[in-house]
């Protein structure tokens, strides 16, 4: 039976903390970085035992662990509500991070592009969330809204709410609009499809093009533009 060390009792080079000040956050593990955020351990546990559990509890991916909940955390023993509030605020903070990246306009050509850029806000959802990406006439992304957000298996979409943005920005002339599918499915629904007609003809009234639409789950998407759906619209 192996018998149980505290962290302040290991080496030196091995303690997490002590591990960053003298090789770089970058030298560290995930379960390391997670043992620093969750600061103290337990009686017979230490905060590396905590975090290799977090970690095998989601499988060892980081995407996974992003999804966690509060009510998940604490039913780590040794994580209650202020540590797990810690884990969140720091998950939180990358995916801002992510998101703010996403936001320096860059010019968008292919529907990849669009795809890396609205996956930050959309991946991690566990219900529909539905955003509109506004571009000028130079491909160059102005802003990104989300326009509504419900449940497991669909969200209401106005298409005057997609389109007043656009004209509150007045050098909008494309938009480029996604949602997700919590259920991993990426096939378009019939809803799916009804709100993309109605956004390509009100943006033809307003000289505003849809030039896509992604469903994006997890990290595979699907775009009615590759699949040349746009045009039978």
């Amino acid at each position: 039976m192996k018998t149980f060390q505290a962290i302040k009792d290991w080496a030196a080079e091995e303690r997490p903390r002590e591990k960053m000040l003298q090789k770089g956050a970058d030298a560290l593990t995930n379960a390391e970085l997670l043992a620093i955020l969750i600061n103290t351990g337990t009686l017979n546990r230490s905060a590396m035992d905590i975090a290799r559990e977090l970690l095998s509890s989601c499988s060892d991916n980081l995407n996974e662990l992003s999804r966690l909940k509060l009510s998940d955390l604490v039913k780590i023993k040794g994580l209650g509500d202020k540590k797990a509030i810690t884990l969140l605020s720091a998950i939180e903070l990358g995916r801002r991070r992510q998101y703010s990246a996403a936001l320096e306009r860059p010019k968008i050509v292919s529907s990849k592009q669009a795809f890396e850029i609205l996956q930050h806000p959309l991946n991690d959802a566990t219900e529909e969330h539905f955003f509109a990406l506004y571009l000028n006439h130079a491909n160059r992304m102005l802003d990104i809204r989300q326009i509504s957000k419900g449940g497991l298996t669909g969200t209401y979409v106005d298409p005057k709410s997609v389109f007043k943005l656009a004209l509150d920005l007045q050098t909008a002339t494309q938009i480029i609009v996604a949602h997700n599918h919590p259920s991993g499915n990426l096939q378009p629904s019939q809803a799916d499809i009804q709100i993309t007609r109605k956004l390509v003809e009100a943006g033809k009234l307003l000289d505003i093009r849809l030039i896509d639409h992604l469903i994006i789950a997890g990290n595979t998407f699907y775009s009615f533009a590759d699949e040349g759906k746009l045009q039978d619209l």
